[in-house]
């Protein structure tokens, strides 16, 4: 099974999803690209987002070479005791419509998101993984989140319990606020590997903004400790990650590599072609296609990437 290992759910609430956007001026600047991006016009809107973003989502997957993508939901930050820092969310996208969005479509692979601070969080994994989540989903440096401080090792354990992989956002990040950069070094991910957890470090834990510490070398030598840690590829074709793809290309580490679009994050061929990791042909190829997901695949394929990393995620999960 073709798999798009990390795709984004955005959604207003019109269609009773309890999805909710924080937007600032930048974001309603950056807003028509993404929208642009996802497919979703405004003459598709009059219903909402939620119901748009979704009729668009299965429509893009059912004209791909993919047969499924991994559906993220979003939880709130929290802090060290437990507390909800909703004001400093962005956006927020609930289990139970990622989960709902599973039921009513066999493309969609449910990912819950659940912060290990909440004092519900065993009992909502284990209610998550019940009714269907294949992965968790967390972004430690934009959800406060230290995965190795040890008040979270019965969380971690009930996941390697539970053989449920962890996504887990590595790296810079502009999109989202974060709480915490020094989180986005994947050495925080070290007690979930220690309890047996398979962990996917997002975004092969490189820059996202120029002045950003590029983590990848510290992921390369936690790899080599940890077999059961992955990376993928998501948003490498993005303006301002696609410098990462090239030590994921070049590092002995493909077996290990997932694929990953970050839908509705823009997906081209510019970055990488300045970068000469794509041909000129190649690259105008790539501009042609309008289905951003299949631009996606084509331009991940073009650079170096293997086919195997379209179908790694299926092995790792239970579909």
């Amino acid at each position: 099974m073709k798999i798009d290992g990390h795709v984004h759910f955005v959604g207003d609430g019109s269609n009773g999803s309890g999805c909710w956007l924080r937007r600032n001026f930048a974001d309603r600047l950056f807003e028509p690209i993404v929208k642009s991006q996802a497919g979703i016009l405004k003459s598709s809107q009059k219903s909402g987002v939620d119901l748009a973003y979704e009729e668009k989502l299965i429509q893009l997957i059912d004209e791909s070479s993919l047969d499924a993508v991994l559906l993220l939901a979003m939880d709130y930050p929290y802090d060290e005791v437990g507390n909800c820092l909703q004001t400093r969310a962005k956006f927020y996208v609930p289990n139970d419509h990622v989960l709902s969005l599973a039921e009513k479509y066999h493309q969609v692979i449910p990912a819950c998101s659940i912060h290990p601070s909440r004092k519900d969080g065993i009992e909502e994994l284990e209610r998550c993984v019940a009714s269907g989540a294949k992965v968790l989903k967390l972004l430690p440096n934009c959800h406060n989140l230290n995965c190795s401080d040890s008040q979270y090792r019965s969380f971690w354990e009930k996941l390697s319990e539970l053989n449920l992989p962890l996504l887990a956002h590595t790296g810079g990040e502009f999109s989202v606020p974060v709480l915490n950069a020094d989180y986005a070094d994947p050495r925080v991910l070290r007690l979930p590997l220690e309890c047996g957890v398979k962990v996917i470090a997002a975004h092969g834990a490189g820059k996202s903004g120029l002045c950003d510490p590029d983590y990848t070398t510290e992921l390369f030598k936690m790899m080599d400790q940890f077999p059961g840690l992955f990376t993928d590829n998501s948003a490498l074709a993005s303006p301002n990650r696609w410098r990462t793809m090239k030590p994921l290309l070049e590092h002995k580490v493909q077996e290990r590599v997932i694929h990953g679009s970050d839908f509705p994050i823009p997906s081209g061929g510019f970055g990488p072609w300045i970068g000469r990791l794509l041909s000129k042909t190649k690259y105008l190829e790539s501009r042609k296609i309008k289905n951003s997901l299949e631009r996606d695949v084509f331009i991940k394929k073009s650079v170096g990437f293997l086919d195997d990393t379209l179908t790694r995620l299926h092995n790792l999960i239970n579909v």
